[in-house]
């Protein structure tokens, strides 16, 4: 089985961007922990910043119904577009973990809402790297 771990905007700054909230680690890094323990799954970590291309993986996904570990990063709180494409993989029975590094609850107030959340078959937010882990964990059960 082969599991799409796609990952929105500015996200390819990992490892630079505000260290404090997203920490050290790099995408390269996400890449490596996740290939390490997926065992006989196949991993394909992808970035974009792009909401037309984040939504065509989405389709591919559905496709080829292909599991997905989606943060949406910004596209999380305003992309009704997404949540479409989401909502049409979730309703065909394609499970899709959201996750996210931090805790948007833990932090400003803009980040609280999320319109893919409701669509998702899971949420997993706010224990780094680890928030993918367990989204691994759980599609590969």
């Amino acid at each position: 089985m082969r599991i799409l771990v796609l990952n929105g905007p500015n996200l390819n700054r990992l490892g630079t961007r505000e260290p404090d909230v997203y920490g050290t680690a790099t995408l390269e890094d996400l890449r490596l922990t996740l290939s390490a323990e997926s065992g006989e799954h196949e991993v394909d970590v992808r970035q974009t910043n792009s909401e037309p291309e984040l939504i065509d993986w989405i389709h591919e996904a559905a496709d080829e119904k292909s599991p997905v570990i989606l943060n949406p990063a910004a596209f999380t709180h305003y992309s009704y577009a997404l949540r479409d494409a989401v909502a049409m993989l979730t309703q065909s029975g394609v499970p899709l973990v959201e996750v996210h590094i931090s805790n948007p609850h833990a932090r400003e107030e803009f980040r609280h809402n999320s319109v893919i959340s409701g669509v998702a078959t899971g949420v997993i937010a706010g224990f780094g790297f680890d928030s993918y882990r367990l989204a691994l964990t759980q599609l590969t059960r």
